[in-house]
């Protein structure tokens, strides 16, 4: 279990970095006029990258989550995290995205993300 967790704070940590950066990204060059999208460049990699992590994260964090109990985090969350991250790493890119929205979004994984690694 020390290996499980070691590996969940790991992923947790750099999934918050790309939450980061995917909020950065909308704030500071999607939501720029004149902003175009490079899929292959620059979308494809960075959604990848999220979705390769979270789908080794989810796991780890679902069975972290019945076997610790940790306060305020379940395992619908962290479902509803993964999905949000997911979605937010495409949205960071598309001009289309309500700013709210997106926000909003960001600030709900890094919420749950900040939780477990708090608790971890």
């Amino acid at each position: 279990m020390v290996t499980e967790k070691r590996r969940l704070k790991q992923l947790t940590q750099r999934l918050r970095e790309l939450n980061e950066q995917a909020y950065r990204q909308f704030e500071e060059r999607t939501c720029k006029d004149g902003y175009e999208v490079d899929f292959y460049g620059e979308v494809k990699p960075f959604a990848d990258e999220v979705q390769i992590l979270a789908d080794e994260w989810k796991p780890l964090a679902v069975k972290w989550a019945i076997e610790e109990k940790p306060k305020y985090v379940y395992p619908i969350q962290i479902n509803d995290t993964y999905e949000n991250m997911t979605i937010a790493a495409v949205q960071a890119f598309q001009t289309d995205t309500k700013h709210k929205r997106f926000t909003s979004m960001t600030k709900s994984i890094e919420y749950i993300l900040e939780s477990i690694e708090i608790q971890l």
